[in-house]
């Protein structure tokens, strides 16, 4: 619109920045090859940032990559609900539109959060309930998307100014540095270093992504004398003075902005220059212009990062010819420049437009917002639509009119949830907090409870009718608060609201206060919850059924099976059902009966409950109800470990990975990764465990699950022998769970790892006393998943620590500890039962007593299970008794430890291996013995009935690959890999992978060298 303007104080010539180029340039080479990038640039204002960028983004775009810009848009003191990716995101759009509607296909209402675009937004249609996972889960699918449109072009996004970002734009970009890992993509954010002060919100982001090994970090820093003296010959096309140049650099200290400020005040002779202060400089500049374009200015300023033209024009009240010879002043003086989206203009530099913006007069500026506020409410179009109710809220809210600012910041609130910037809508909610008692009466009574909140409304009456009211904010803000990780902030306000309800016979809102705050106080790892839940029943308790009371029952039944489960929670959790049908709560209904299947099968009731977990798995599944199904994929796989049905698990929580991943239920995503770390212990597939626990620890949110995580790494380091990492992770799974919560799921594993690894470290003492400090409370109903391994644990230790001088006192007492503790725990399917035989039989040993028909019939027992570390102990233990009770039976003792030792070399269990090895060393015997050579037509495959594709997957089996690694190999699906395995293991009369491997390695089925041949096909 203006036409060609004079650009002078921007240098013509790229000046400095050689290292920090060529690192962005090796990033870039990286990224090109597949490997995502992520990169933070710091650097105080004016330093040069942004034309680092442009440099960088030009030399890209000459490579072929695809260059997405976005920045965080200021709003006077509030940032936009993710501005930068939203732009950046419509810059793809724009740029590969075909891979672009690929990669969003399925997804697009979903990703319209982000990208109007593509859609409505699921809830900008209606308020419904609150979506717990909604944040988490548009933050998957926007990585997902950025790595798919990545997967075939090079795409380097860039995003600007993070000083500014709003927290959800900070939390995005967080998950998005911890999550990528394929595609051809670079990652840039840029921020202003000096501005992070100690209480700045971007400063535990930047010392978070500094723990990561993938975000590489680069702080610019100023220029050299030689620099600048370059910068300035740029500037002024003709070399300087050195005294002008060292005069400059001694007042600019080196920062390019400032650099040109003073070298065009230098050479133009229209202010103080050196003499004036920096500030006073670009103030100056500023007042050298014309009257109305110093308007235009200040009128910027308070507008935001950028103002559109119409709205500009609206604002300004300028005739148009007016306007524009105002605007060309401006842009000719370099103080504004046209909008990277050419609609609209900005500060060349926002520490230009701060100093205008701060010597406005306070009046002033209100008297400007309201002009910007009443502008848009005159003409919505004015701004994106995107923007617009953000925006609206922020003018109204500095224009210090609070009847026209509460139902503005209202509509904002609602629009950041439709969004799933729980962050933005807490801050709002909590500036609506604030104006409540300065808006007027007949203002606040208009306001409508459905119009502004997704909460459960525990009055019972219409929301559509009923008006909007305090502690309705209060409880929306409580929410988002949870939902965002301000914690702290949502307990507060929730502590607030309970102390106004104190005053008020409103018994269900209480109710409704006190679960979430038992939730907080859980999440926060504070305490158990249980003295909030139990204070919220006692106020239901006697009401008639409502939504409020069948939540608060689910509640109270999921805490008490998983803390003292028992008939109690059996019957909270059939009430829950029951009331939450009644008055058509779908989603309570169907979280009570998914406690009420594992209270079952943890009652004995194993098949029924089973079939009613798996029902509601289905039931939620297909009707979209996300957030039960994620727990269902959680909770269930947990019941079929739970009574050894591990194999069955498995496939599963694999499929449960892929939903809570599609619908961004991270929470339940971490705990779906540690239940398949424990399953895949179980199974022996250790390697396989471990990963699914690395994979857990990068998506866990809060502490219980990361207690979880560090317990199977304890788990694992235990059995490999490694006390040192047991000892580190037992004592991060403690801190994770905290000191008031004593769950029975948590604290028994724990407390049989402190066993092993005080026993393992030589302090059988203490070892005893973990054991005794346990055993004082006795068993839960339904624990004994956790229990057995508990006291075989025990007594396990009590048998190596025989003939010690430190064992004898004590000794009896602690072995009939046991033994009670024994009879109080529940055998109710295959595994226990074989493990209460295998405790007894510890027992025994441990007085002297072992007998081989004893271990024996444990053997037999856990040869039909699928435990191959567990089936290794206690073959090690009949060989043991069968070499102390008959010479001749030691070839059958020599295959037993055979066995066992293969199994333990293929686990790295070192201490199983060490055992073995020590029994044999003793008896004379030899673990190793040549494969025995068959006659030449014989091919021992055949003898076992191995077809050729089963002989090729065994040979993966022994070399340790995984079902999908052994599919990628053989070109066939996982699915397919699996059948072949199981039926292997048939074949060859094993029970696990480990035992097939050391089959096949006694049998000389792949001697080192011999190069079989796979057939693919």
């Amino acid at each position: 619109m203006l036409g060609a303007v004079e650009n002078r104080s921007v240098s013509p010539v790229f000046v400095g920045r050689a290292d920090e180029l060529s690192t962005l340039h090796d990033a870039l080479s990286r990224a090109t090859a597949g490997e995502p990038q992520a990169l933070l640039l710091g650097g105080e204002a004016g330093v040069g940032k942004t034309r680092l960028i442009e440099e960088f983004a030009g030399a890209a775009a000459r490579r072929s990559a695809v260059v997405a810009l976005g920045g965080c848009v200021e709003i006077g003191a509030d940032g936009l609900p993710f501005a930068p990716f939203s732009t950046a995101l419509r810059a793809l759009r724009r740029e590969l539109p075909d891979e672009f509607t690929v990669a969003a296909a399925g997804q697009e209402e979903e990703l319209a959060r982000l990208v109007p675009e593509l859609g409505e937004p699921p809830a900008a249609r209606s308020t419904g309930r609150y979506d717990e996972e909604g944040m988490a889960r548009l933050f998957e699918l926007t990585a997902r998307l950025l790595e798919r449109v990545a997967a075939d072009h090079t795409v380097v996004v860039v995003l600007e100014d993070l000083h500014w970002a709003d927290a959800s734009t900070r939390h995005l970009l967080a998950y998005l540095f911890r999550t990528l890992r394929t595609g051809r993509l670079l990652v840039l954010a840029t921020y202003r270093s000096d501005d992070v002060h100690r209480r700045h919100p971007l400063r535990p982001l930047l010392a978070e992504l500094d723990r990561l090994r993938t975000v590489h970090r680069l702080e610019l820093a100023r220029f050299t004398r030689q620099e600048v003296g370059r910068q300035i010959a740029g500037i002024l096309a003709t070399e300087p003075d050195p005294a002008q140049v060292d005069e400059i650099f001694e007042r600019s200290d080196g920062n390019a902005f400032f650099v040109e400020e003073l070298a065009v005040a230098v050479h133009e002779r229209c202010c103080p220059g050196l003499r004036a202060s920096l500030r006073d400089l670009l103030l100056v500049r500023v007042e050298t212009l014309p009257e109305p374009a110093q308007r235009i200015a200040r009128i910027v300023a308070e507008g935001g990062s950028t103002v559109e033209h119409r709205l500009l024009a609206a604002v300004a009240r300028l005739a148009e010819d007016d306007l524009i010879e105002a605007l060309r002043d401006a842009v000719n003086a370099n103080i504004l420049i046209a909008a990277r989206t050419g609609d609209g203009y900005r500060f060349r530099h926002s520490l230009v437009r701060e100093a205008v913006s701060d010597d406005l007069l306070p009046g002033e500026r209100s008297r400007l917002n309201r002009r910007y506020a009443e502008a848009l409410e005159a003409d919505p179009t004015l701004v994106p639509a995107d923007q617009r109710v953000m925006r609206l809220a922020s003018y109204w809210y500095h224009a210090h009119d609070p009847a026209k600012a509460l139902p503005a910041v209202l509509d904002a609130s609602v629009a950041a949830r439709a969004r799933h910037a729980y962050s933005e809508q807490l801050g709002l909610l909590e500036r609506a907090m604030e104006l409540w008692d300065a808006a007027p009466q007949d203002v606040r009574s208009r306001l409508r409870l459905a119009d502004y909140t997704a909460t459960y409304s525990p009055c019972g009456c219409d929301p559509a009718t009923t008006p909007l009211t305090y502690l309705d904010l209060m409880a929306e803000a409580a929410v988002a608060g949870r939902f965002c990780g301000e914690r702290d902030r949502s307990m507060k306000i929730i502590k607030r609201a309970l102390r106004l309800l104190e005053d008020e016979n409103d018994p269900l809102r209480s109710a409704w206060f006190w679960v979430q705050r038992s939730w907080l106080v859980q999440a926060k790892a504070h305490g158990d919850g249980w003295r909030e839940l139990g204070t919220a029943q006692e106020l239901v308790r006697g009401l008639p059924p409502s939504e409020v009371h069948a939540e608060v029952l689910a509640n109270v039944a999921n805490w008490s099976m998983v803390h003292v489960p028992g008939p109690d929670a059996f019957s909270a959790a059939e009430r829950a059902v029951e009331y939450a049908r009644m008055v058509g709560a779908r989603e309570i209904e169907m979280t009570a009966r998914l406690t009420l299947g594992s209270l079952m099968v943890q009652a004995g009731d194993v098949e029924a409950g089973l079939a009613e977990m798996y029902e509601v798995n289905r039931r939620t599944v297909a009707d979209g109800i996300a957030a039960v199904a994620g727990r269902s994929y959680v909770n269930l796989p947990s019941e079929l470990e739970s009574v050894g049905r591990s194999r069955e698990a498995v496939p599963l929580m694999e499929e449960g990975i892929a939903f809570t991943r599609r619908f961004g239920l991270l929470n339940s995503e971490a705990w779906v990764w540690g239940n398949l770390a424990e399953s895949l212990f179980t199974l022996g597939r250790w390697e396989e465990a471990a990963e699914a626990a690395s994979r857990f620890r990068r998506v866990e949110q809060s502490a219980k699950p990361r207690g979880f995580h560090a317990w199977i790494r304890a788990e694992l380091a235990l059995e490999r022998g490694d006390l040192v990492e047991a000892a580190e992770q037992l004592a991060d799974a403690r801190e994770f769970f905290g000191p008031h919560d004593f769950a029975p799921q948590f604290s028994l594993p724990l407390a049989r790892i402190a066993v092993g690894v005080a026993a393992g470290e030589g302090r059988l003492l203490d070892a005893r006393a973990e054991l005794r400090r346990v055993l004082e409370d006795g068993f839960p109903p339904g624990t004994q998943r956790y229990g057995w391994p508990l006291l075989l644990t025990a007594a396990t230790v009590e048998t190596g620590a025989a003939g010690l001088p430190v064992a004898g006192p004590g000794r009896p007492e602690t072995l009939e500890r046991i033994r009670r503790a024994a009879k109080s725990l529940a055998a109710n399917v295959p595994v226990w039962q074989a493990y209460e035989r295998w405790v007894r039989a510890e027992l025994l040993r441990a007085e002297g007593h072992g007998r081989p028909e004893d271990w024996a019939e444990i053997v037999a027992a856990f040869e039909a299970l699928e435990r191959p570390y567990d089936l290794a102990r206690v073959r090690c233990r009949l060989a043991e008794a069968l070499l102390a009770a008959d010479e001749d039976q030691r070839d059958r003792a020599t295959e037993l430890l055979r066995l066992a030792h293969a199994v333990a070399e293929h686990l790295r269990a070192r201490p199983l291996a060490d055992s073995v090895a020590l029994l044999a060393r003793r008896a004379r015997l030899t673990l190793t013995r040549a494969p025995q050579q068959p006659p030449a037509f014989a091919d021992p495959a055949e003898s076992l009935g191995l077809t050729s594709r089963e002989r090729d997957v065994l040979r993966l089996v022994s070399a340790g690959r995984t079902n999908r690694q052994i599919a990628e190999e053989l070109f066939i699906s996982p699915k397919t890999a699996s059948v072949h395995v199981s039926n292997i293991l048939a074949k060859l009369g094993v029970s696990g992978r480990g035992e097939a491997a050391a089959v096949a390695h006694r049998l000389g089925l792949f001697p080192p060298g011999a190069g079989d041949r796979l057939v693919v096909g």
